[in-house]
This record gives C-alpha cells, sequence and structure tokens, in this order.
C-alpha cells in the first residue's frame, strides 16, 4: 500500500500547487492564463477551437487568436497590429497578448492598453524601469509588500508576481542569502565569502574521497519531461558521473514541471539510473522574498537527505541566488556553470536590427550581465564551455584559475558504435536517394537555418540534385517553412519536427555534410552547440560559419564561411559534396577531436573541480 500511497499524495500536491496557480492567475492576470491555457491545449481541443475562430471576420480578436493558435506567428502579429490601432478594449487587450505571445512587444508603443500585459512586454523589451516604476518590489519583504500594494489599483494594475521574481533576481542584493535564511546570518565565513560553518568533511583518509563524493545538480528543466541542449548535456554529465563512481542527483527548478502542464508528474524521475528529484512548493506564495525563501527550504532539504558533498547549478540567475543561498546555509561548496552568455542570447533573439539594437541598451541586458558576474565571483568554482566564454568571464573580472573549460561532448558509444552511411540511412527514414545537407537542431532564428534553404535553393538552381534535412522544432520552423515555399523548393527541404534521440542520430548520419550556419551575433560568437561534434562522431563532415566559438567547436576539422555569404556557403557545399577525398579528410579529422571530448573525460575534470574546492586531494 505504500507506493499507491505516496503517489496519492504527490497527485493531491500537484492539484494543490496547480490550484494555488490558477487562482492567483485568475486574480491577476487571467486573460494571459487563458491564452496560455488554449496554446498548450492538446490538439484534439486546440485544432476545433483554430477552426471556429477561423470563422470570425477579420481583423478581430477571435481571429487574431485562432491564428496565435495555428502557429500563424506572422499573420498573427500582422492582425494584432491593426487591431492595436482601434478605439475597442477588448479588441486591443487581445491584441497586445497576441503581440507579446509571438514575440512583438514592441508593437505595444504608444499604446494604452490596459492589464499587466503591458508589464510583460516591458520586459520582452528590456523596459525594467517601467516595472519598476509600478510598483515592483525592488528590496525587502517590507518593501515588496508596500510596493505591490501600491500597484494593486484598477487604473495601474499589479506586476505579475513571476515577473517580479525574474525582476528581483537580478537586482543585487534583493535575494541574497540573508534575507531568506537567518540562519546564514551567523554562519562563519571564509576568505571566499562563503559560510563553512558544519561543512562535513568528504572522506574518511585513505582513499574514500572517490567513493564518498556526493553531487547535487539543481537544473533548469530535464529529461524526461523537457528534451533540449541543455537538458541532454545535464544528463550526459549525471549518466557519466555516476559510471566514474560518484553519486549524483538532480533537483530542478521549483514548480516544474508542474509549470510546463505535466501536471501528473511524480516526485521523483529515474532516467537512465539518473534520479531527478521535484521540487514542488505547497502552493504558489505572493510576497517574492517569501516564496524564494520556500524554494530553499526545499532545495536544503533535499541536499540535507543525499547527504550533497556540492552544489552544482547552472545559469541562468536565478539558479545560482537559490544555489548560493543553499550553500552558504549547509556550509558546502558551489560550482556555477555558465553555459551562456544569457544577455547576449535574449539580445539576439530580436527579431529586427533596430530591436536588437534597443535590447544591447536596455537596462535588463545591463542587470543580466552584471547578476552574472557577481554569481561567477561568488561561485568556488566556474565552469564553462568554450574558451571564447572562458575569456569574456575574464575580461568581466572572473579570476582565470577559477574557471574550467568542459567543453560539449559525446558518450563514448557514438563513437564506437557502427553508423550507417548516408545512402542507407536515407532509406531507412523513407528518403529520396540523392545527397542531403542540413542539421538537427533547434530551430531558433540566430541558428540561420534559412542558410540551409537558400543553399539548397542556389545548389538545385545551378543543376546539383540536392535535398535539405532541418530537424528538430522551435519558434523559426514556420518561417523556414515559408521560405522553402518561396524559393520553389518545398519538396526539397523536409523540416520533420522534433524526432526522439535515437531517431535523431540516423537523421544526423543521413546527411552527407553538416551545416552550422549561426548568425553573427555576441552569442554566436562566444558560445559553441553540441552538434558539431556529434556530427564529428558519426562521421560526418561539418561546414560551419566564420565565428570564434564555432571554429573552436569544430577545432580545425571542418570548413568556414561567412555567415551571411549566401554564394560561399553554395560553393563550399558544392565542392565538397563532388570531391570524395576531401570528405573523407574531414570525418577522419573530425573523429579524431570528437575522440578527445566524450562525457568520460569531462567527468573526471568536473571530480578535480569539486575535490578543488573541498580541499581533497586525489
Amino acid at each position: 500500500m505504500a507506493h499507491p500511497l505516496r503517489r496519492a499524495g504527490e497527485l493531491a500536491r500537484n492539484l494543490r500547487y496547480t490550484a494555488s496557480f490558477v487562482l492567483r492567475s485568475l486574480a491577476e492576470d487571467p486573460l494571459w492564463l487563458a491564452v496560455q491555457a488554449a496554446r498548450r491545449a492538446p490538439e484534439r481541443v486546440r485544432l476545433p477551437l483554430v477552426r471556429v475562430l477561423g470563422t470570425v471576420s477579420a481583423p478581430s480578436a477571435p481571429h487574431a487568436l485562432g491564428r496565435l493558435l495555428a502557429g500563424d506567428a506572422a499573420g498573427a502579429a500582422d492582425e494584432a497590429r491593426r487591431l492595436l490601432d482601434r478605439p475597442g478594449l477588448r479588441d486591443r487587450r487581445v491584441a497586445a497578448e497576441v503581440a507579446v505571445a509571438v514575440g512583438r512587444p514592441e508593437l505595444l508603443d504608444g499604446v494604452d492598453v490596459p492589464g499587466p500585459v503591458r508589464y510583460r512586454a516591458a520586459w520582452l523589451l528590456g523596459d525594467v524601469e517601467k516595472i519598476e516604476a509600478a510598483g515592483a518590489p525592488t528590496g525587502g519583504p517590507a518593501e515588496a509588500t508596500a510596493g505591490a500594494d501600491a500597484a494593486a489599483t484598477a487604473d495601474r494594475p499589479r506586476v505579475p508576481v513571476g515577473l517580479q521574481a525574474q525582476v528581483l533576481a537580478l537586482l543585487p542584493g534583493a535575494l541574497d542569502a540573508d534575507s531568506m535564511d537567518a540562519d546564514s546570518m551567523d554562519a562563519g565565513r571564509t576568505g571566499t565569502g562563503h559560510a563553512r560553518t558544519g561543512a562535513r568533511p568528504l572522506a574518511e583518509p585513505g582513499g574514500g574521497a572517490r567513493r564518498n563524493l556526493t553531487v547535487l545538480h539543481h537544473l533548469t528543466n530535464s529529461l524526461p519531461h523537457t528534451q533540449s541542449g541543455y537538458t541532454l548535456r545535464s544528463h550526459a554529465i549525471l549518466v557519466a558521473q555516476h559510471a566514474a563512481g560518484a553519486s549524483a542527483v538532480a533537483t530542478t527548478r521549483p514548480g516544474y514541471p508542474l509549470t510546463i502542464g505535466s501536471l501528473a508528474a511524480r516526485g521523483t524521475d529515474v532516467v537512465d539510473g539518473v534520479t531527478y528529484r521535484r521540487l514542488i512548493p505547497g502552493s504558489v506564495v505572493s510576497d517574492v522574498p517569501r516564496r524564494t525563501a520556500q524554494d530553499l527550504d526545499l532545495l536544503a532539504e533535499v541536499a540535507r537527505e543525499v547527504g550533497a558533498s556540492v552544489l552544482h547549478t547552472t545559469n541562468p540567475a536565478a539558479n545560482g541566488v537559490l544555489v548560493r543561498a543553499a550553500a552558504r546555509r549547509l556550509g558546502i561548496p558551489w560550482i556555477y556553470e555558465v553555459r551562456g552568455m544569457l544577455e547576449e542570447t535574449w539580445v539576439a533573439s530580436h527579431g529586427t536590427p533596430a530591436a536588437r539594437a534597443r535590447a544591447a541598451a536596455s537596462r535588463r541586458r545591463v542587470l543580466m550581465r552584471d547578476k552574472e558576474t557577481e554569481l561567477a565571483l561568488s561561485a568556488d568554482a566556474v565552469v564553462t564551455l568554450s574558451g571564447t566564454m572562458r575569456d569574456e568571464l575574464v575580461a568581466r573580472g572572473v579570476p582565470a584559475r577559477r574557471i574550467t573549460v568542459v567543453p560539449n561532448a559525446v558518450p563514448d558509444v557514438l563513437l564506437t558504435a557502427p553508423h550507417p552511411a548516408p545512402d542507407a540511412a536515407r532509406e531507412d527514414l523513407g528518403l529520396p536517394a540523392m545527397p542531403a545537407i542540413g542539421t538537427v537542431s533547434s530551430l531558433v532564428d540566430y541558428e540561420g537555418l534559412e542558410m540551409v534553404v537558400r543553399t539548397v535553393a542556389t545548389l538545385r538552381a545551378r543543376g546539383l540534385e540536392v535535398m535539405g534535412l532541418i530537424v528538430g522544432d522551435g519558434v523559426a520552423r514556420p518561417g523556414l517553412a515559408r521560405l522553402a515555399r518561396e524559393l520553389g523548393v518545398a519538396d526539397h527541404v523536409l523540416l520533420p519536427g522534433r524526432v526522439p534521440p535515437d531517431v535523431a542520430l540516423t537523421w544526423l548520419a543521413a546527411l552527407d555534410v553538416v551545416l552550422v550556419p549561426r548568425r553573427d551575433h555576441q552569442v554566436t560568437r562566444l558560445v559553441t552547440p553540441l552538434k558539431p561534434v556529434e556530427a564529428m562522431a558519426v562521421g560526418r563532415p561539418v561546414v560551419a560559419s566564420a565565428l570564434p566559438a564555432l571554429v573552436e567547436a569544430v577545432g580545425g576539422a571542418g570548413l568556414h564561411v561567412d555567415a551571411d555569404d549566401t554564394e560561399g556557403w553554395a560553393d563550399m557545399i558544392g565542392t565538397l559534396l563532388d570531391d570524395t577525398a576531401l570528405r573523407a579528410e574531414l570525418v577522419e579529422r573530425g573523429r579524431a577531436v570528437a575522440t578527445e571530448r566524450t562525457w568520460a573525460r569531462n567527468a573526471e575534470t568536473y571530480r578535480g573541480i569539486y575535490q578543488a574546492c573541498l580541499g581533497v586531494t586525489a
């Protein structure tokens, strides 16, 4: 009976948390809740709704919402723009929600829109000043409550609690451990500025260090509920650490995965022997510092239960703030893994040069950058993915001796397992018998995947029979499909969407050449992706944009083209498809690079970092 009772308890807890979230959202932002619920509804519910809304004349609020739910971001944005010029209150409120949902908050500039959507638009635009001026909390609990109460009027709606939390996480000192945890005020401090009172020794003398190391990873999200580059790297690290003899357990951000709609989620998931513990509060607390203190209690409790020797987290800043506080409470070291320059990723996510320039000059970007730097400086050690990212952190003042590069890698089995030749993989997938170029990736704008479509169109115009495969999902997928239609290659560019990891390897093997055509942004100059290493391990030649991070990722084993040189990409790919010897040379060089970048090697690197933080020799 124990297991059924435990499961019943999990479901009851999930229901309580979800109900408190829904009730709070109904009180502060009911239109947002309705739109989000419709977007996340199962297809059997959403598609009939799209058909019904599509029968309403355009432009209108229902028709714009229908376009949003159908995935027509460009059409929804255009209709929202026209509605925002109208005097009707209902049309403007829905249009504003649609504009923000499709990433076009600038459409609200100069428009008097009632409701909290104005603050969500300001956040997307980086206008933190507007949120603070509305009375969003900028300090401790008393100030937070006073500010929120002052803002809660009919003419000046309260800033949504979730948005308050995001802003507070970036403000210096707003959510320090001292404001959440009375115990930390009395804790002793070492020269690095971290509490060490009560720290447990890692192991007894005589070789026990390797046996007793317990690492608690705190993650943004994880398998099996989310599949992304972030979750796959996290899982690979945990699996490799287990294999190397460490005890590695993970927690995920408070409320996840209920916050993404997995309402029947278990309190613990075990994937490939890796344990993921879920931090689910009893309810959603409206006072942000109290909410963060509640989250701290949950994380510290799990850390004590598993006997954590060290805490290890990744950006964004909300993770770092929480783990730093937990480490101070527990008297153990913590590691901050900088997997991306998130303020630059945010800037690059804007769709136009003007929007990117506005974001780059915003206070939000400054706060994001400063907070990431603060956390890197306060951690016991810093991990990052590349030399380019290490150099950026050093330029911000983080000592180079405290930074370790742990690159993206592959499992050893990917190097030793047999992989089908491209034509055999295409036959397995039922694809046409012709050369294929493309990638398996997240389909976001800064990946520059329109270059795959343009390259296919150019090569076919030159008389070369070739097709493009762009495997994955993301906000850029509808635009890529539209471009393929406009260039007349819709039948020769396949976008199969997200596929399971094992099938993704077959799609990768089906490519004669893997393209990594990232656009030239600050973030793509700094951050290295995982896909080039996987492609080289599978034995595929790589052609990538000539950006510093990609040159480092490919490690001299691939070819590079200027990011926006359409003819140059076609020339390079055409030459490579025609030159069997060159492809074979690149494959050999690529496998040599991939052999040096395995998760088993990385696990040993991590162990060395933890032991150094704990003062234990191997």
